[in-house]
């Protein structure tokens, strides 16, 4: 059960988040349910889960998860506001998590055997690294919506994306070193982005500018360092 849950736990990443452009978020909030993006981003879901399952016997399980994925989604377009965006955002994402374990255990009790070469470890640290790349990004993109941070860095050059991608591989280094049981790599790594930053806090005197880069670092870290625990506390079970 555990590998049906990590196979559609995967399937719901990759469509939620690799798989949906902004365009389509956009169109979503302004048409809502009429939106033609809405349902095509669901039947994405149907095809990926289709495949990474692979296993014709649990049609039902993902017709399920595909009509509460639907419902969910549409009722989060319908009820959220602009200043409840987040909080939404949020509340979805843990909707979709909880209706696939709930819907896995009351429809998913077949043997289930059929891998495809991936094993419950593998497709556990798949979800993991993808899960610190794109997701993790739009999620502390999603809690900085709080504050104006075009504001906050109007006058700070630097190259398109560059804070993300930076973001996106310092997790990942995160997530390697706890992996291997090497915390003190971590402790360097802070201490090499602090450095780098220094001599951006250090010419600039703007107070929320600063909190900002300390905010989105700690998060940053945090949410590897959580996944990193969870990775490896899971590895026990499988």
């Amino acid at each position: 059960m555990i590998l049906l849950i990590l196979k559609l736990l995967l399937a719901h990443l990759i469509g939620d988040f690799f798989l949906q452009p902004q365009k389509w978020v956009k169109d979503k909030e302004k048409k809502k349910l009429k939106s033609i993006w809405l349902y095509i981003h669901v039947a994405i879901h149907v095809v990926l889960m289709f495949l990474i399952v692979w296993d014709l016997s649990y049609t039902t399980l993902i017709l399920s998860i595909t009509f509460s994925h639907l419902i969910i989604d549409a009722l989060k377009l319908i009820l959220q506001r602009k200043k409840t965006k987040r909080l939404f955002f949020f509340i979805d994402q843990l909707l979709h998590f909880i209706t696939i374990i709930v819907l896995v255990t009351l429809l998913g009790q077949n043997d289930y055997e059929f891998t495809l070469t991936l094993s419950a470890n593998h497709l556990l640290l798949t979800i993991c690294l993808l899960f610190l790349t794109m997701p993790t990004s739009i999620i502390m993109k999603t809690i900085f919506t709080k504050w104006n941070i075009s504001k906050l860095t109007k006058d700070n050059e630097s190259l398109k994306d560059a804070g993300k991608y930076i973001g996106i591989l310092e997790r990942l280094l995160v997530f390697i070193f706890i992996a291997v049981g090497h915390w003190e790599a971590v402790g360097f790594l802070i201490t090499a982005k602090s450095v780098f930053r220094f001599g951006d806090l250090a010419s600039t005197k703007e107070r929320k500018l600063t909190e900002y880069i300390l905010i989105g670092t700690l998060i940053s870290f945090g949410i590897a360092v959580v996944v990193s625990l969870i990775y490896l506390n899971l590895q026990t079970y499988i």
